[in-house]
């Protein structure tokens, strides 16, 4: 028997609130979110009236308990290949918008992988937003990547993205870019102070 793998189209689906064209923020949800609950998360951050948002939706939709449609970014099975798809799907992604002034990619949770490999491997960005989620170890072997400016945050209470990773991605940063930490009172979620932080950050790099 013989495992074979094949290449074959297919469709993302994408939510863009087109407002100032000069600043573009695109973002990347978690495991089992979708783009409607991250463009929601995305509204919320003090001055994104400013900038045109995007909520990218991973290519793997699943039903919830509740028959609510979700999605997941990819799985450890063939894994190479779907980091492959999920980078050139981005790069479509940003080819149907006009080109920015300002751009700055987030990713939650599983999203922030994403949200790294779009900053490392698809446009150059002025900033990178990272919340509940870790640098891929692909990218740190990659010395010729140009980092942008990077917010790394966490909740004191989150089990996944912890105290030591945050520190690990700051260690491995900081060398290479300028980093700013968010340590907020919750724990795997978004709250009003990571969205505080994320408004400050926004602000200091489109200058």
């Amino acid at each position: 028997m013989t495992l074979c793998t094949i290449e074959t189209p297919t469709h993302g689906r994408f939510l863009h609130e087109a407002r100032d064209p000069r600043r573009l923020l695109v973002g990347f949800h978690g495991y089992g979110e979708n783009a409607e609950l991250h463009m929601a998360e995305l509204q919320q951050i003090p001055g994104a009236e400013s900038w045109s948002l995007v909520a990218v939706q991973a290519l793997h939709p699943f039903y919830t308990r509740s028959e609510q449609v979700v999605a997941n970014w990819m799985t450890r099975q063939d894994r190479e290949l779907a980091i492959a798809d999920n980078i050139e799907y981005v790069r479509r992604v940003l080819a149907t918008l006009p080109s920015p002034r300002t751009l700055v990619f987030l990713g939650f949770s599983q999203g922030a992988a994403m949200a790294s490999r779009a900053a490392a491997r698809v446009a150059s960005a002025q900033g990178l937003i990272l919340l509940g989620g870790d640098i891929p170890p692909e990218l740190r072997s990659d010395d010729a990547i140009r980092w942008p400016a990077t917010l790394l945050a966490r909740g004191v209470r989150d089990d996944w993205y912890t105290d030591a990773k945050l520190e690990s991605d700051a260690a491995f940063l900081e060398p290479r870019t300028r980093v700013t930490r968010c340590i907020f009172d919750g724990g795997h979620e978004w709250t009003s102070e990571f969205r505080a932080s994320a408004g400050e950050f926004l602000r200091t790099v489109d200058r």
